[in-house]
């Protein structure tokens, strides 16, 4: 081990030891249902009553907060950010000191995307753009990405995902210039994205069901290609516009839901920056057109409920 290398543990550990010492002493008794007993001369928990709340040895722990050379396991630092009631960012802090990585638990809510990344969608008013959850579904969606790629809320479920429009949405397929290129680095990505949730039910229901519906991905995907992220350049051949180019980047979205903000910005090869213009303007006047039609048809329907009305009291005053 270099000298430098030394130096970077050994203020890891420090560190580590910091961090600990400080969320014990934060705590009291009664937090983790321990009497207070007699007044303490400092605050917080001790940390004899840390290690027994853990279930790990009172010196152990010591040489732990000390900085010392020990290493704990992962299970291990799980037992001490349970016991020291840390929250999901605070463990992957402590699994980050403690040079693990950080357990990956099968989150128990929906995805869901907050307000202030659905309003970043929105200002993307010429770049087509959406965000893709954890297992590549399609959570939430721009006007531009929907002029390109269609209308995402029509799909439901599985459909709604990004791999399974790949391989199997034909619509979509055609839409891809060089789709076996692209089809090829998406599984790679997924591959390497899905690492961290093997035996996932969600993830495998989706795998098999690609797999019994593509030739393409059950050829593939044996193969273990596993990509990193990279941009581009992603050329399309919309049924409208023709041929059109953009470039795409996908962003992390930085709260630990594995959540990626994908945005496509087009170029002026191909003329894709006016065509998208113009797919825009063509969206809205078919929004506007959609929305008078409904206004007139909501119209005409209470005028006949009012007609129904008064011709019912006009036959019962006859009667």
């Amino acid at each position: 081990m270099s000298l430098q290398n030394f130096a970077s543990d050994d203020i890891r550990q420090r560190e580590l030891g910091a961090f600990l010492r400080s969320r014990r002493e934060r705590l009291d008794p009664a937090d983790v249902g321990l009497t207070s007993g007699p007044r303490r001369r400092t605050p917080g928990l001790r940390r004899e009553e840390v290690a027994m709340v853990a279930g790990v040895g009172t010196t152990w722990y010591t040489w732990l907060e000390q900085g010392r050379d020990v290493r704990p396991s992962n299970e291990v630092l799980a037992a001490l950010g349970d016991a020291l009631k840390l929250n999901a960012a605070e463990k992957r802090h402590l699994f980050i000191l403690a040079g693990r990585q950080a357990p990956n638990p099968r989150p128990q809510t929906p995805e869901q995307v907050d307000a202030p990344l659905r309003h970043t969608l929105a200002s993307l008013a010429t770049q087509p753009a959406y965000v893709m959850g954890r297992r590549w579904d399609v959570l939430a969606w721009n006007p531009a990405a929907q002029a390109i790629f269609g209308d995402y809320g029509l799909l439901e479920g599985d459909r709604r995902n990004s791999m399974h429009l790949i391989f199997t949405d034909g619509a979509h397929r055609d839409l891809l210039v060089d789709w076996e290129e692209l089809a090829r680095a998406a599984l790679g990505l997924f591959r390497a994205d899905s690492a961290k949730y093997i035996g996932d039910p969600d993830f495998e229901r989706l795998i098999a069901l690609l797999t019994a519906a593509s030739p393409e991905f059950r050829a593939w995907w044996p193969q273990r290609d596993v990509l990193r992220r990279l941009s581009g350049i992603k050329k399309i051949r919309h049924p409208i516009a023709g041929a059109m180019a953009f470039e795409h980047m996908s962003f992390s979205i930085d709260d630990g839901s594995d959540m990626r903000l994908i945005v496509y910005t087009p170029l002026a090869e191909e003329d894709s920056i006016a065509k998208m213009a113009g797919l825009l303007r063509e969206g809205a006047g078919a929004a506007r057109r959609s929305a008078t039609s409904a206004k007139k048809q909501r119209t005409v329907e209470a005028a006949n409920v009012r007609h129904r009305r008064v011709a019912h009291e006009r036959d019962r005053s006859r009667s």
